[in-house]
């Protein structure tokens, strides 16, 4: 009898958890919504990553259409971003490239996170020995380059699509695990861990059904900055001839091919960096409307 007593008593416990974890996400949303900046951030990243799904289709021009009797021309109704040096639409080239970038950027995310998680989770659910290796691997990735790693990998891999997710990727997965390791020390001896474990439920378990959920907010906030980090080393890798290799169109392509001729053709350089720094602001402006709604004083 006493023990059916405690199992029901455990049993409410993760039914409260729940139902607060469920409450505490739509007081996020409302805390986010009162960030303005956030909210027009939150736009045109839908509109940028739509561009990205949906942008190649309605583009007026594929990428690949060049046209030596519009060669560096100035916005027009014809070529409303201007043309280049070949005849490349610009405003095509801006829509392709960011479906570059949004593969790019996303899938090196993903691989990042998904490592962070792994390592993570693990350094602090089992620590010990464990905890202590993991941790110094950590210290040691955080401690290179990160730009000058993904730099090293994209020379010995190639420098298409997945050899960039990987370079790109790879490096940043560090930060991710610290930050996992710290929510999930904090959880570790809590009474929701404490009445799942009595209840028999296993590690694995506890970190998927428990754990995870709790760390999602944060998490969203280390996304949401590690994204245009992400960016803009893609364009980074670009201008230095170590990114995507033309015709394929990206931002850092643009930008390097568009410096040497900005005074007499600064379209070229405007429109792609224009939308390239706005793409980075919204991020970012999403970014802090994130962490505003999940930090605990994000209600005042």
């Amino acid at each position: 009898m006493a023990n059916t007593v405690v199992s029901t008593n455990k049993e409410v416990v993760l039914k409260k958890e729940n139902d607060r974890r469920r409450s505490s996400f739509y007081q996020s949303w409302k805390r986010f919504k009162k960030h303005k900046l956030a909210i027009i951030g939150l736009v045109w990243v839908v509109i940028f990553v739509l561009t990205g799904i949906f942008g190649p289709l309605v583009a007026p021009y594929d990428y690949h259409k060049v046209d030596f009797m519009a060669i560096n021309q100035g916005p027009s109704a014809q070529h409303i971003f201007g043309t280049d040096n070949v005849g490349h639409d610009m405003f095509s080239q801006i829509i392709f490239s960011v479906q570059n970038a949004l593969v790019i950027a996303l899938g090196a995310t993903v691989v990042s996170f998904i490592i962070g998680i792994i390592f993570g989770l693990w350094a602090g659910l089992r620590g010990g020995i464990t905890d202590v290796i993991i941790m110094r691997a950590v210290d040691f990735m955080m401690a290179l380059p990160g730009f000058f790693f993904a730099l090293i990998l994209v020379v010995l891999l190639d420098r298409g699509y997945t050899s960039l997710i990987l370079a790109i990727g790879i490096p940043g997965w560090a930060g991710y695990a610290r930050l996992i390791r710290s929510l999930v020390l904090g959880m570790r001896n809590g009474e929701m861990v404490e009445a799942a474990t009595a209840l028999g439920a296993s590690q694995a378990h506890i970190a998927r059904r428990y754990m995870l959920p709790n760390v999602v907010g944060s998490m969203g906030v280390a996304l949401a900055f590690g994204i245009p980090g992400d960016l803009t080393q893609i364009a980074g890798l670009s201008i230095f001839g170590m990114g995507l290799q033309p015709p394929i169109p990206s931002f850092g392509n643009m930008i390097a091919q568009a410096s040497a001729n900005i005074l007499g053709f600064p379209w070229l350089l405007y429109f792609p960096a224009g939308v390239f720094a706005i793409t980075l602001l919204a991020f970012l402006f999403v970014a802090d409307g994130l962490q505003e709604a999940f930090s605990p004083k994000g209600g005042k």
